[in-house]
């Protein structure tokens, strides 16, 4: 992965949904070996429910997966995380898959085999628009940026509301902002840095 996001990076959540074992063990390895927090599942129903508690922030999936095929796969996790980033990797493309894709928004289609160096372009490609996602959700009617007050200051107060609204408790303020926990304590670890948060 690109030097220009090291921290993000550490702190994405990657799901890899692959059936065939070896490559997925292979991607497992070079995702976290790039800094990425990588989980890999076997199948849909295995993906579905990784997802279950903390929404992953970029799923990597295989289209001919056993059971449910991975364009389903990518729909049920999107009603969870609208946001989630997501990169196809198969090696049985056609045309209608491809249309499906592009309906559903997928950062890149890609065809196996896949060099490393493709694959690592277009994890950055997915990271930058899950980062910017973020920003895209905040940025909602009940908290629509008004005169004089930045992006940044919107999107801090409507993550803090949260929090406040949830106890403190982050899995819950993570699941009603729709991102994942490392997202969240990023942020929260960033505000802390420049004071607007009490150690």
């Amino acid at each position: 992965m690109t030097a220009a996001h090291p921290r993000q990076v550490h702190n994405t959540r990657l799901l890899i949904v692959e059936d065939e074992s070896r490559m997925r063990d292979l991607l497992l390895r070079a995702c976290t070996g790039w800094g990425f927090e990588a989980a890999g599942a076997r199948n849909g129903e295995e993906a579905l429910r990784l997802s279950e508690d903390d929404p992953f922030d970029v799923v990597l999936l295989d289209l001919n997966l056993p059971g449910i095929d991975g364009l389903e796969v990518l729909s049920r996790l999107r009603e969870k995380s609208p946001g989630l980033a997501a990169i196809v990797l198969t090696g049985f493309a056609s045309i209608d898959a491809a249309k499906r894709a592009v309906h559903l928004d997928v950062v890149e289609f890609l065809t196996k085999p896949c060099h490393l160096g493709e694959l690592e372009q277009a994890l950055d490609r997915a990271l930058r628009k899950s980062i910017s996602q973020v920003a895209v959700r905040l940025d909602s009617p009940q908290v629509q940026q008004t005169c004089g007050v930045t992006l940044e200051e919107v999107e801090r107060n409507h993550i803090l509301q949260t929090l406040g609204r949830n106890a403190g408790n982050r899995t819950a303020a993570a699941r009603e902002l729709g991102i994942s926990r490392r997202t969240l304590y990023y942020k929260l670890d960033e505000y802390q840095q420049k004071g607007y948060l009490a150690d």
